[in-house]
């Protein structure tokens, strides 16, 4: 199987080879992407001047902000899963 993509001579498997790295190139953009998206959206761990202060929130308002950060933050870690597989798929490609 790994020979039919590697540049054996024949044009149409280096192109099938080429049109493979190009779309595990893409893919690995957007994941990238994704994730950079994501970890801004989270907000921060730090209470800051809100300490200070002293803020009047409820309990039904401190859940929710929780269960939006945890979506935040295992959708994150799945973009860098899928980042890290598809960046290990390309080099074992590209070292053939």
């Amino acid at each position: 199987m790994w020979n039919l993509l590697a540049n054996n001579g024949i044009i149409e498997n280096y192109t099938v080879y080429q049109i493979i790295c190009i779309v595990l190139v893409f893919l690995m953009l957007v994941a990238a992407v994704a994730a950079i998206i994501l970890v801004l959206m989270q907000p921060s761990n730090s209470d800051g001047i809100q300490a200070i202060q002293g803020s009047s929130e409820t309990f039904f308002g401190k859940n929710k902000g929780k269960s939006i950060e945890e979506k935040l933050k295992k959708w994150t870690i799945v973009c860098l899963v899928v980042l890290a597989v598809l960046s290990v798929i390309f080099f074992i490609l590209r070292s053939i």
